[in-house]
């Protein structure tokens, strides 16, 4: 937005670009934090004749708040829905993990935090140093995926990661790791904190805690359907 008129700031128009924001990764499934705060300012400003105005970076709000109006906005609407799919995406985590334990499979996201909504997908890290080697597994247990390589800038250059999604009930994106990267944590583009990666172990624990109930009717029900 390059003019030269004056610059909006303010908490309240900061506010406004947050509830903008989310609603729109909520309602239209904008996947990027920046794309949501740029169309949000538009929109904002286009109302009322601001078209003249320009806005600040820094006065942008933080993806953390947006992240978090957002979550506010699924649980306002979906109510008791949410927490029925949070469990159904966690347990197909863990099948998949379970499926590809070979691979060291970590969970991060808003599957790990529960902070879903509407078009929230799974987000595995898996470490391999033959993408190969993985492909070959997802075709012997006949599981259908798309595959796709992009060039992402680390450090003074650039490095390529291979990203595999599979064509499951719930959209799950492995994102693939040399093996040596399990050590190498890096961090949010939601809070710039350091990425949470949580292990098998960990993620049913955290689905026996926060899930009890469903978890034991789930297990119920499996038993009762073994032959």
């Amino acid at each position: 937005m390059k003019t030269n008129k004056k610059s909006i700031s303010g908490k309240h128009f900061r506010q406004l670009l947050t509830n903008e924001a989310a609603r729109l990764m909520y309602e239209e499934n904008v996947k990027q934090y920046h794309t949501a705060k740029w169309r949000a300012a538009k929109n904002i400003l286009s109302q009322g004749g601001g078209k003249a105005a320009t806005v600040r970076t820094r006065d942008l709000p933080s993806n953390g708040e947006i992240s978090e109006r957002a979550y506010q906005l699924a649980s306002m609407y979906e109510g008791r829905t949410l927490t029925d799919r949070l469990f159904e995406m966690r347990l197909l985590a863990l099948e998949v993990m379970a499926t590809l334990a070979e691979y060291s499979p970590r969970l991060i996201g808003s599957v790990s935090t529960g902070r879903i909504k509407k078009g929230s997908d799974i987000d595995l890290h898996v470490f391999t140093d033959t993408v190969e080697k993985l492909e070959s597994k997802l075709n012997q247990i006949d599981w259908q995926y798309e595959k796709e390589t992009v060039d992402i800038r680390y450090k003074n250059g650039f490095r390529q990661f291979t990203h595999i999604y599979l064509n499951t009930e719930y959209p799950v994106e492995l994102s693939v790791y040399p093996e040596n990267d399990i050590r190498v944590q890096g961090r949010s583009s939601t809070d710039g904190k350091s990425i949470i990666r949580m292990s098998y172990n960990r993620l049913l624990d955290l689905i026996q805690t926060e899930h009890a109930e469903e978890w034991e009717s789930f297990i119920s029900t499996s038993e009762g359907n073994k032959p």
